[in-house]
């Protein structure tokens, strides 16, 4: 904690030794020669060349077009993109319905031998509760994918075969 001790120089010197000042004290001297660089230098190096064109991907004129046109000739943009979209979503749904009441038949399937496995195994008792329950979850499941898709025939029925008047029935 003491502060550190004054350099001492030995007594066989007795000229006074000269004071040195900082780096940050003493005058800044200029270079002898300037630091530019001749114009030579300079063109010699890669300044003065450009940068090769590259070419962004250009749009689809043909399509370009027949935007415009749909625009001037009815007004409106014509969207595909959102009707394609649209009808692959309705396939995907259709195609899901089915899936899914196929994989509730097997899940009741994989629960029944499980629990016929646990039966054999002695330990029927303790898992049947759960498993049942867990049969008659799928089974409602399984019963609302039904009502909907009775629903959506329904539906196409009687969109492909309209029934007529009352009058017409009773006659």
């Amino acid at each position: 904690g003491d502060a550190l001790p004054l350099q001492r120089f030995p007594p066989s010197s007795n000229q006074p030794v000269p004071v040195s000042y900082p780096a940050a004290c003493q005058p800044c001297r200029l270079p002898a020669r300037p630091l530019l660089r001749p114009a030579k230098v300079c063109q010699a190096g890669d300044a003065y060349t450009r940068e090769k064109f590259k070419p962004q991907p250009t749009r689809d004129l043909e399509k370009e077009k027949r935007r415009l046109q749909n625009i001037l000739a009815l007004g409106k943009e014509e969207v595909e993109d959102e009707v394609k979209q649209v009808f692959v979503r309705k396939k995907e749904e259709e195609t899901a319905g089915p899936d899914r009441f196929e994989e509730l038949m097997n899940e009741i399937q994989e629960r029944k031998e499980f629990l016929a496995e646990m039966e054999a195994l002695g330990q029927g008792k303790k898992y049947q509760g759960i498993v049942l329950t867990e049969i008659s979850q799928k089974l409602h499941e399984m019963e609302i994918i039904d009502k909907k898709r009775s629903e959506e025939m329904r539906n196409i029925m009687t969109k492909a075969c309209p029934v007529g008047n009352k009058s017409n029935l009773q006659d």
